[in-house]
């Protein structure tokens, strides 16, 4: 039985994240297989470093973080494997802040509600099937014609409300 946080997608105090990962990767081995693609070394090393943790993290960061294994990748070099993980569904380009995020959901297609928290960079993904049905019907009724749906919200998570209301 899947606990709040595993089905809201949301790492609690005692999310096995080393399992979250091993999943992550898993599951993008298997999809690229399937679809007979190639999840080429630095297409690999490029999705283990966004699944580091559940924060937003930006192209830049990740070149920095590649460099010291892999001297001769260049900004080009993570974008298109940033692009391909896109592409693919195992990632989330977050709009917003030019920054990615490991996609919990990478088995199917899907819409997606990202909660953004704006003080430790974590980012929430949600179904939010009310939400986006509700959505399609405003689309439907104006006659517009959807290619992609995503919606980004700012605000504060759980965890860093509560290092707030404990630091006061």
């Amino acid at each position: 039985m899947n606990t709040p946080a595993e089905k809201n997608h949301n790492p609690s105090p005692e999310h096995n994240h080393e399992k979250c990962v091993s999943k992550a990767i898993g599951t993008a081995e298997h999809l690229c297989v399937v679809r007979g693609v190639q999840l080429t070394p630095i297409r690999h090393q490029v999705l283990e470093l966004i699944w580091e943790n559940h924060k937003a993290v930006k192209a830049y960061e990740l070149l920095d973080r590649i460099k010291p294994v892999m001297d001769a990748a260049k900004p080009a070099t993570i974008y298109r494997a940033l692009d391909f993980l896109i592409e693919q569904g195992l990632i989330h380009r977050i709009e917003s802040l030019n920054a990615f995020v490991g996609c919990n959901c990478s088995g199917h297609q899907h819409e997606q509600l990202l909660l953004i928290c704006k003080q430790c960079n974590e980012v929430e993904e949600r179904p939010a099937t009310e939400v986006m049905q509700a959505l399609s019907l405003e689309f439907d009724q104006a006659g517009f014609v959807v290619h992609s749906k995503a919606l980004e919200i700012h605000g504060i998570c759980v965890k860093c409300i509560g290092l707030n209301d404990k630091q006061n």
